[in-house]
């Protein structure tokens, strides 16, 4: 479960879904597959502010829910959980290697969106649209 982050000078609970499908979309995940990238994403949290509430790992794609900090843009964790992965599989898991020539593990795109804590996109919006209504107020009556 997410927890809210204390900084020296901020208090964040960043969640990030991100989807990453494998190059050429093929079903490349296996059991062995799927042990290493969870090893990975271990020393990824060990050595990083990036918490993995949830993996998921389908034949031909990976799911993440993770939390982070401020310090790391959606970009960088993307560019840093594609680039530890697919080395180390390629290393630990070789004949993965060979059913994806070219030397690339992941597709080059992906999919990321924000996850709010604490409600949806609609209660955001009001929750922001209502903020300020007391000091407008004071200022229309003057």
């Amino acid at each position: 479960m997410s927890e809210y982050i204390h900084k020296s000078h901020n208090v964040t609970v960043l969640l990030y879904h991100l989807v990453f499908p494998a190059k050429y979309r093929r079903a490349v995940f296996d059991e062995q597959v799927d042990a290493v990238l969870r090893e990975v994403c271990l020393e990824i949290k060990k050595r990083y502010d990036v918490k993995f509430i949830e993996i998921s790992i389908d034949k031909n794609h990976v799911y993440f829910l993770i939390q982070s900090v401020p310090t790391y843009s959606v970009t960088k964790l993307v560019r840093m959980l594609k680039s530890w992965t697919a080395r180390e599989v390629f290393k630990r898991c070789p004949s993965v290697k060979k059913q994806l020539w070219g030397g690339e593990f992941w597709s080059d795109g992906c999919f990321a969106s924000t996850v709010g804590k604490h409600g949806d996109e609609g209660m955001i919006a009001r929750y922001v649209k209502e903020q300020g209504n007391e000091y407008l107020q004071l200022h229309r009556d003057e």
